[in-house]
């Protein structure tokens, strides 16, 4: 006979009194809440703390973990004890046992997200930034049938080099916006604009494709690129560890101005030691005005020379306006999604390790 048991697992133990002045849970916050399909982990984390990127201090989660943490899934009960002055969080997984030892899970459960996948679904699936140059020498599209010039689904095509065990499967692009540091004025890459995806039927010089998915008009003289292995989709908040500053560079979404759920790129990446899950603050770029009542000749003395300023230039300080996370990394940009703001974010906005 079935019956349903209940499997406690006890994540770990938080030293309230140690942390408390970096970790504060939500007033209202509730004593358990049972995960819902659609819930994400951001929103549950922020269901119990004020500050959901603290979430694997409250696990005490190591590296390891947060980068493959365990799934929670719609069902699962997370219970928030605080019976012993010092809360924990323990995560109940609810199973059917068959016979002894053996038990048995429902297949159809989806681990939830960090964050709403409909939103950076596009931004996973494609590669966003080809480093300078790099497209220049991709494969390129030198001909359709019979002379088309508009490629679409279904077309064939011919690629002018492609060879057996460089790949299948290959998405097709054309270069698009430069991406520019805003502070250093370096070139950092150029963004290239998805046009659709092609599967090799035949490689060599040329080599035979068939188009199989056209997002815009394709042409000859598009690149290919081999298509990405499935990124990332899950990961858990947290702080860098080390202090991260940059500026948001572009705002994507045809918006002047970024909210919630927006998507942004940032001026710094793997290089600077952001990885996928990071979580940072955004501020409004103080501006730098000029003191109205400078007198040069008084304050030369007190000049700084080590500073980028004029003489008689303020740079205000920035303001926090939001937070964002980062879901998608490359060497020298990341792409993060805006969570939370208490006013528009711009392009120049700052961010910075919370």
């Amino acid at each position: 006979m079935k019956r349903h048991i209940i499997t406690l697992l006890v994540l770990s133990c938080l030293s309230f009194n140690a942390t408390a002045d970096d970790i504060q849970l939500q007033k209202n916050h509730p004593d358990r809440y049972v995960v819902i399909k659609g819930d994400t982990l951001w929103g549950i984390s922020g269901k119990f703390l004020r500050d959901p990127w603290l979430w694997p201090k409250i696990w005490k989660m190591n590296r390891a973990e947060i980068k493959n943490p365990h799934w929670i899934y719609p069902g699962d009960v997370i219970v928030l004890d605080t019976s012993n002055g010092a809360p924990q969080l323990k995560l109940l997984h609810e199973t059917i046992t068959l016979e002894p030892g053996v038990r048995e899970e429902p297949l159809d459960k989806e681990a939830i997200y960090s964050i709403a996948p409909n939103v950076i679904g596009p931004f996973l699936s494609q590669p966003l930034l080809i480093e300078n140059g790099k497209l220049d020498n991709a494969p390129r599209i030198i001909a359709g049938p019979d002379n088309h010039v508009i490629l679409s689904p279904g077309s064939r095509v011919y690629v002018n080099d492609i060879k057996e065990g460089e790949g299948l499967h290959w998405s097709i692009y054309r270069p698009g916006e430069q991406l520019t540091d805003p502070d250093t004025k370096e070139a950092l890459g150029t963004e290239a604009i998805y046009l659709g995806d092609a599967n090799i039927s035949r490689y060599g010089a040329p080599a035979t494709a068939e188009i199989v998915r056209a997002k815009e008009e394709i042409f000859t003289k598009d690149r290919l690129v081999v298509a990405p292995d499935e990124f990332k989709s899950s990961f858990v908040p947290h702080a860098p560890d080390t202090q991260i500053n940059g500026r948001i560079m572009r705002i994507y979404g045809g918006v002047a101005e970024g909210g919630p759920n927006t998507v942004v790129s940032i001026n710094r990446g793997k290089r600077d030691g952001l990885e996928e899950g990071h979580v940072l603050a955004i501020s409004r770029y103080g501006r730098v005005i000029k003191d109205p009542e400078y007198k040069e000749a008084k304050d030369a003395k007190k000049e700084d020379t080590s500073s980028s300023l004029e003489p008689g230039q303020v740079k205000l300080p920035d303001e926090r306006v939001g937070l964002l996370m980062i879901f998608r990394t490359f060497d020298r940009v990341s792409y993060g999604l805006i969570m939370s703001t208490t006013d528009a974010v711009y392009t120049l906005d700052s961010v910075q390790t919370p």
